[in-house]
């Protein structure tokens, strides 16, 4: 098989902006922001409490293969960085938020070092490996949750504004880590590329989805909430209605395909969507400011 890495089909007029936004300061919210539900506010407040460590962790494993990279993808790389680094602080904001109503979220960080941990003390490739399934995960997640209001329909204004926004940058910069490795692993023929990726996906998908469902099991336990019941409501929320994870389970067995890259589905439309939805909800905050 050859060995030459395949041509990425990243749009050549893709621009990546960060966004230097600030959501929710001085504002308060409810216990459970998110239409008074405690399963979906545990959903995306387990989610919010790993991004602080996951994204400097995406950042660490890119930032390692930068030097030699062709000037564009450098220049994506600098703005990928830009991006997650301000992701990270808008999260830790938003993370103060869910301590203050009493949650200890100590176990889910524990949680997060571990399987960030996988990847010590080994080739800095599985790190950007991993970071690549990872974003892959950012990315359909951000899809979904702008294409399909449902998902955050009835939450507080200013959460809502700053998960739309996030996931507009998710998906602005969705194929920066995969294209980092088809560059860092350039000297490799297609099968090893296939072979190391998807078992790299096989295991970050075990570790993502069971971390993050003991991080909501874990939030609504101290929520008094537990049991058979909540398990059952947990699994209904994940699988029918709204259904986050049956809605994007094709797009990521679409990783696995020979010939995966994020941007074989344009869809920077959504970015327009998330914008528009954001700016209307930051607005009257900023004019009364």
């Amino acid at each position: 098989m050859s060995n030459t890495p395949p041509i990425s089909p990243t749009p050549h007029d893709l621009t990546i902006t960060p966004r230097d936004r600030r959501f929710g300061r001085g504002h308060k919210m409810s216990r459970w922001w998110l239409n008074d539900d405690p399963v979906a506010t545990a959903f995306y407040n387990a989610l919010s409490v790993t991004f602080p460590k996951g994204e400097a962790y995406f950042v660490d494993s890119v930032r390692r293969f930068r030097d030699g990279t062709p000037p564009k993808l450098a220049g994506e790389i600098q703005a990928f960085v830009k991006q997650e680094v301000i992701h990270t602080r808008e999260h830790v904001a938003f993370n103060r938020h869910v301590a203050e109503q009493g949650y200890d979220t100590t176990p889910l960080d524990r949680d997060v070092d571990a399987a960030l941990a996988l990847t010590r003390d080994r080739p800095a490739i599985a790190a950007l490996a991993a970071t690549t399934a990872l974003e892959h995960f950012t990315a359909m997640l951000a899809h979904e949750l702008i294409a399909n209001p449902k998902h955050l329909a009835g939450g507080d204004e200013q959460a809502r504004a700053l998960w739309l926004w996030h996931a507009a940058e998710e998906i602005e910069h969705k194929g920066v880590a995969y294209d980092t490795w088809l560059h860092a692993t350039r000297d490799w023929s297609r099968a090893k590329r296939w072979q190391v990726k998807s078992l790299v996906m096989l295991v970050t998908t075990w570790r993502f989805f069971t971390g993050r469902t003991r991080g909501m099991l874990e939030l609504l336990r101290q929520d008094g909430l537990s049991g058979p019941r909540i398990w059952a409501r947990l699994a209904w929320y994940a699988f029918g209605n709204p259904g986050m994870a049956r809605k994007v389970a094709g797009v990521w067995a679409a990783y696995f395909l020979p010939r995966f890259h994020p941007w074989k589905h344009d869809d920077r439309a959504l970015i327009n969507l998330a914008e528009s939805d954001y700016e209307a909800a930051i607005a009257p905050r900023v004019a009364t400011a």
